[in-house]
């Protein structure tokens, strides 16, 4: 009996533990969501007298200018096609490459592996000058295709090895069957393997959607006509010589984020089953 009760308060006891630091962790993420999106609401004194709390007056003009101007929305755009095109072309390429890594034995095939892996240690930031150079000598500066292909090259290693270890833990059964059947690798790939990796699918869809959604450093050495940015380089709009106007940048930030989240929220399941599946064998 004194054991069962001992028990009992142990789980107690490791239930409220389990939420005071869920309760911790989500306000730590949901604190500067919500203070950013509150300060899109004030007038600049406000906010730098009041930067954490509700607003003294709510001005909605702030998120409706920029709502029903043309800027904000060509900027959307363009980060779009950026973003859909980074995902399109790591998904072709990782998945095909990923997939011969773990099904086809080929002479190289762990220094070529850990050749990709290596992209995981060098930032984009840290080869800007070579990249630059190289974008510029095959004709793709200003053009979306200058930011894209850097961007997939540098996701390759992520989605390369999740791909890679979703692949290796499907069943063997289930490979060496379509071989007898008279499946070639293609057919394995295209008719078998991806329908049965939507989880993972869905991961390197988000991963580098949001990486690219996000991207800075790229978009602003490629390119340099206003009419291609993507939204992080549309927030200079709102820096003048002698200020900034940081209640309008909050609500540009605002506004801009939520198409991640809404993906987010709405992948999270299998983006949860793709990063754990993976996670099993190497």
């Amino acid at each position: 009996m004194t054991d069962m009760s001992s028990s009992i308060r142990m789980r107690t006891s490791t239930r409220i533990y389990l939420y005071v630091s869920l309760s911790l962790i989500a306000a730590i993420v949901l604190v500067p969501l919500l203070t950013t999106a509150l300060g899109g609401f004030k007038t600049l004194g406000d906010l730098r007298t009041n930067p954490f709390g509700l607003p003294t007056e709510w001005q909605w003009t702030n998120y409706t200018d920029i709502l029903f101007g043309e800027r904000y929305w060509l900027q959307i755009g363009n980060s779009l096609v950026i973003a859909a095109l980074t995902v399109l072309l790591t998904l072709i390429v990782s998945s095909m490459a990923a997939f011969a890594f773990a099904h086809v034995r080929f002479f190289g095939s762990s220094f070529l592996l850990n050749y990709f892996l290596l992209g995981l240690m060098f930032p984009a930031a840290t080869a800007i000058l070579p990249l630059f150079i190289r974008i510029r000598d095959l004709g793709l500066l200003n053009t979306y295709w200058g930011v894209v292909l850097p961007q997939v090259a540098f996701g390759l290693g992520m989605s390369i090895l999740l791909f890679r270890n979703y692949f290796r833990n499907l069943p063997e059964e289930l490979f060496q069957a379509a071989f007898v059947d008279g499946c070639g690798y293609m057919r394995f790939f295209w008719h078998i393997s991806l329908p049965l990796s939507r989880p993972i699918v869905a991961t390197v869809s988000i991963i580098s959607f949001v990486g690219s959604w996000n991207s800075y450093i790229l978009p602003l050495i490629m390119l340099n006509s206003e009419s291609k940015y993507p939204w992080p380089l549309g927030i200079m709009v709102y820096r003048g010589e002698y200020g900034t106007e940081w209640q309008l940048v909050l609500a540009f930030i605002t506004l801009t984020i939520l198409p991640t989240i809404i993906v987010f929220f709405v992948a999270q399941r299998h983006i949860i089953a793709g990063l754990t599946a993976g996670a099993v064998k190497s």
